[in-house]
């Protein structure tokens, strides 16, 4: 007959089966969402400059749903919370989008000691607090956004969300391949090493070339050293791509206001570089060499036949036969 197998045992040391009512596990709380350091919040709804506003709460005079924050770094959902500055609650600012067609000549910051001209001065009269998203050089041109929504801000300026930004440069001289090849190799500056993601000829106008360039993360002056470095001076630099946004038509110096469906495409264009470096980081990865040899010994490899001859000529009534 055949003998009937024992219900197998835990073996010790290792939990059994879970009961049935154990075995669904517990849904995972969802991830907060639309949280924004407080100063920035402060600063958003008219408060003052972040460094201000970081005084404000040290300082006691800020609330977060009735409860002193005298912590700098704590980040609160402006939507969900209530917020008060001296005992009244702050009301936050519509979030308004402008796309800017930048002419030479005018500066990307809200303030300038000598009194020169703004980009934000080309915009129409706004009781909201605006700034630029990314910058421009004085002597640059081309599609700016202007925009009073920090986070939309941060993740297209900051360089780890790869946005990608198009220009069109025109440079004195004719750059051969191999000085177009070293732009995409990059160079060593004192702030590390400058490379372009792209690049590509688009016409030869007399003594000069108009250069079609892309960056992913742009730095300082980043195309013009880049080229000084090669020998050729940029005669006029325009940026005509920002992510999900075109120039277009916009004339020189004009701005418009950016459409429902192009603010959410703005704010789509980092969470898919973001999502596909995700999915690159959580793709297994293959053993290294190291992690092999760390498992199992290494085999002494065979003696090349020339070492084999100079040890039978030192001893020769050693050799083997």
């Amino acid at each position: 007959m055949p003998a009937h197998r024992k219900p197998s045992r835990p073996r010790p040391g290792k939990p059994g089966p879970r009961p049935a009512s154990q075995s669904t596990p517990e849904t995972p709380p969802p991830k907060a969402t639309g949280l924004v350091r407080l100063q920035r919040v402060l600063a958003g709804a008219g408060c003052g400059s972040r460094r201000a506003c970081e005084e404000l709460i040290v300082a006691g005079r800020v609330k977060v749903d009735g409860e002193p924050a005298t912590t700098l770094g704590i980040k609160v959902d402006p939507n969900r919370q209530k917020i008060q500055l001296d005992e009244r609650t702050l009301k936050l600012e519509k979030k308004v989008y402008f796309a800017v067609n930048k002419p030479p000549g005018y500066l990307c910051t809200n303030s300038d000691p000598s009194g020169r001209r703004r980009v934000i001065d080309l915009l129409p009269g706004s009781t909201e607090r605006l700034f630029t998203v990314g910058r421009l050089d004085e002597n640059s041109q081309g599609l700016i956004v202007v925009t009073n929504d920090g986070l939309l801000s941060q993740k297209l300026a900051h360089p780890s969300f790869q946005v990608r930004k198009v220009y069109r440069v025109l440079v004195a001289g004719n750059p051969t391949a191999e000085e177009i090849r070293s732009l995409k190799t990059g160079m060593k500056f004192h702030e590390g090493v400058f490379k372009v993601d792209s690049v590509r000829e688009v016409k030869t106008v007399g003594q000069a070339t108009l250069l079609e360039i892309v960056l992913m993360e742009g730095k300082n002056r980043e195309i013009r050293r880049l080229l000084a470095r090669i020998g050729h001076k940029v005669m006029r630099l325009q940026r005509i791509e920002l992510g999900p946004l075109r120039l277009g038509s916009l004339k020189l110096g004009a701005c418009r206001q950016l459409t429902r469906d192009e603010v959410q495409r703005l704010r789509h264009a980092d969470q898919s570089n973001q999502e596909s470096r995700d999915e690159s980081e959580d793709r297994p990865k293959k053993p290294s060499v190291a992690g092999r040899s760390s498992r199992a010994p290494k085999k002494s490899r065979p003696a090349s036949p020339q070492s084999q001859n100079k040890s039978s000529s030192r001893s020769p009534g050693k050799r083997r036969r």
